[in-house]
């Protein structure tokens, strides 16, 4: 299946939120994976905006962060996949 444009953009802006989570908490991809029981192929493909989450699994990645999913889904996206927040 092909990621509409206006998608993938969407995956990038969420990737790089999930990142910069990630790394203010000094954590590895490792570390998240183990936190979440997400494979670390899964949290890098994630992370590069080339794979799509679906929403089964934004619980799991918010607790893991000692937030709401709301506050992991707390970014805007543009064109192009660059965050404008």
């Amino acid at each position: 299946m092909r990621i509409d444009l206006r998608h993938k953009d969407f995956l990038i802006a969420f990737g790089q939120r999930l990142k910069a989570l990630r790394t203010q908490k000094g954590w590895s991809q490792y570390d998240l994976s183990y936190k979440t029981n997400i494979e670390r192929v899964s949290i890098i493909r994630i992370e590069k905006g080339e794979m799509n989450t679906g929403i089964a699994i934004l619980p799991e990645l918010a607790k893991a962060f000692d937030i709401s999913v709301s506050e992991l889904l707390d970014f805007e996206f543009g064109e192009g996949g660059e965050s404008e927040k």
